[in-house]
């Protein structure tokens, strides 16, 4: 059995038939065919499967599919597809991309941020931060781009 749904991926209408068990994060993967989005851990912990749903972050490997129906959705492709964004370059400044498994999480997570305040505290930096891993990074530079970005 499959369900249609219908949201705007990226800025774009989308219609996807799905199994009622499909993950967003599957269905972003393998029937959208973006692959920036990553899957880590599979339960929430990792934060590497983060997307914008509706200008929130979330783990779209504890949505299902079918949720997304009538939602909008940004994934790290639709962020900005021309140019880098503020964080980007920030990350890309401070050294905070190593093997970059975590980053598309790290960028979604701060993108929403930054489009509810433009100048976050620490304590909201951090807040965004948490439940995100990284085992390359030692997180320093990586709050370090993002205080680039809030001193701007």
């Amino acid at each position: 059995m499959s369900i249609k749904i219908q949201f705007k991926l990226n800025g774009e209408e989308k219609n996807f038939y799905v199994k009622p068990n499909m993950t967003l994060l599957e269905l972003i993967r393998e029937k959208a065919h973006l692959t920036g989005t990553k899957h880590g851990c599979g339960n929430g912990e990792c934060g590497a499967c983060t997307i914008i749903m509706n200008g929130e972050p979330v783990r779209s490997c504890l949505i299902l599919a079918v949720e997304a129906d009538g939602k909008e959705i940004i994934t790290i492709e639709g962020i900005s597809p021309q140019n880098l964004t503020e964080l980007q370059k920030a990350f890309i400044d401070e050294g905070a991309i190593q093997c970059g498994f975590c980053t598309p999480g790290f960028i979604m997570a701060g993108e929403a941020l930054f489009k509810k305040t433009q100048k976050p505290s620490d304590d909201e930096i951090k807040e965004s931060l948490s439940g995100h891993l990284c085992r390359c990074t030692g997180y320093e530079p990586i709050f370090n781009a993002f205080k680039k970005v809030a001193k701007k």
